[in-house]
């Protein structure tokens, strides 16, 4: 794991707020708010547009996320409950009923989509064509879990807390639902505090990316939860960040950051980070 600080690489052109950024062979997808043409295709090596398209009936989004096995991309909708499945290179959507508010999304090793549902402290799993696998309850101190992980282990990375919840950590979570270890606690911008983590991503090595949003930064952890350092720091960021990406295999890390304020539709991009 490279110590030094991250160097930004790229900036993709601003837009309309950013709610989710993946990667499929060699294409980077960026999901926009509002906008007539949700979803932004660029190349990974000149990071020039390739071609935009929307998803008929996906109104407020909440992530997106890629399956390089089933060829796909998942959207999570907020107001309509459901994961848009968005077949490629065809563009062939479907979608499924989650029946709760969803939040971020997550592929695991065996093909499945975890789907975190905030509001009922519940994580869902799907298979690709919609069929539930299970659900896994949350403890009633996970208080708005906002997006999950599944390690290879089985066990889970939760990331939870809004502003005025009592606590914001990110939790190792069994596949019973209990927490294992956690990091964070109370809100604040120390070392060990956190202040509305919104996002996570795991590298091939078990090291954590937390979107750490009300910090303007995005925090490494090491695999046992403890704190490395900022990978990305507040005087790199124009705006507050809200998802991520991490490309293992190029050592990169893409941040959406969106400015937002009393108009909730506002600027919004994404940057590059060398990790």
């Amino acid at each position: 794991m490279v110590s030094a600080a991250g160097s930004e690489f790229c900036s993709l052109p601003e837009g309309n707020n950013v709610w989710g950024v993946t990667s499929l062979d060699n294409l980077l997808y960026v999901l926009r708010h509002k906008s007539s043409e949700q979803i932004e295709v660029y190349d990974t090596e000149s990071y020039l547009l390739q071609r935009c398209f929307s998803v008929r009936g996906l109104h407020t989004k909440a992530d997106i996320t890629a399956c390089e096995h089933n060829c796909c991309l998942y959207i999570s909708g907020h107001t309509d409950k459901c994961v848009h499945r968005v077949a490629l290179p065809d563009v062939n959507v479907t979608k499924w009923p989650v029946n709760d508010v969803c939040g971020c999304l997550s592929v695991t090793d065996t093909h499945s989509v975890l789907v975190a549902c905030y509001k009922v402290r519940k994580i869902k799993e799907f298979r690709t064509r919609g069929s539930m696998i299970r659900e896994i309850e949350l403890p009633h101190d996970v208080v708005s879990p906002l997006h999950a992980i599944q390690l290879s282990s089985g066990e889970f990375i939760v990331c939870h807390g809004h502003t005025t919840d009592a606590v914001h950590r990110v939790c190792l979570v069994g596949s019973d639902g209990q927490v294992v270890k956690s990091y964070g606690g109370p809100r604040g911008a120390g070392n060990e505090q956190m202040n509305a983590p919104t996002y996570v991503a795991v590298d091939r090595d078990g090291f954590i990316f937390v979107v750490d949003r009300n910090n303007y930064r995005v925090l490494l952890l090491s695999p046992a939860l403890t704190y490395v350092r900022e990978v990305v720091s507040r005087d790199q960021l124009k705006w507050k960040p809200q998802r991520l990406y991490v490309d293992g295999d190029r050592h990169r890390l893409y941040v959406a950051e969106n400015q937002q304020g009393k108009v909730s539709v506002g600027p919004g991009v994404v940057i590059g980070i060398y990790f």
